[in-house]
């Protein structure tokens, strides 16, 4: 937990409550473990971020929300193991995100993509410096994707 002291006026400090520095030398509560995350895309178009999420990468549609007609699209697209949330809500994120989507096959995902020829992108695998095989694909509002897999070389 974070709190803060005012020392003073003007001046915030905080000071950290029950947390323990780790070996790393970052913090950690000692009992505390964390769950998978959820990432919020900002989308723009209904339209486009279907074709792009569903038609190409092969995202299906889980729920969609809207608190009435003519508002603001929520949605929740997933494959496999990985959630993504797409809002047209402007205070939700910004546009040009960046994530990183680990995958188990590489190669077969490119093949499946090339193979439906998407106008706007033709991705390729890249052999990074850090010992991961990445594809990255930016989706129609800026926000970039990138599916990894370890190289199987040590970095």
């Amino acid at each position: 937990m974070v709190r803060v002291r005012r020392a003073h006026v003007g001046v915030v400090r905080p000071f950290l409550v029950g947390l323990r520095m780790a070996p790393s030398g970052g913090t950690e509560r000692a009992s505390m473990t964390m769950g998978k995350t959820t990432p919020i895309l900002r989308i723009f178009d209904e339209a486009k971020a279907r074709e792009f999420y569903v038609d190409f990468l092969g995202f299906s549609v889980d729920w969609e929300h809207r608190f009435e007609a003519n508002m603001p699209l929520y949605l929740q697209v997933s494959r496999g193991g990985c959630q993504l949330h797409l809002s047209e809500h402007h205070g939700d994120c910004s546009p040009g995100a960046a994530l990183r989507i680990h995958v188990d096959e590489l190669d077969a995902l490119q093949t499946e993509l090339n193979a439906k020829a998407y106008k706007y992108a033709r991705p390729h695998i890249e052999l990074m410096p850090w010992g991961t095989r990445d594809m990255s694909v930016w989706d129609p509002f800026g926000n970039r994707l990138t599916f990894t897999q370890p190289s199987g070389a040590a970095p």
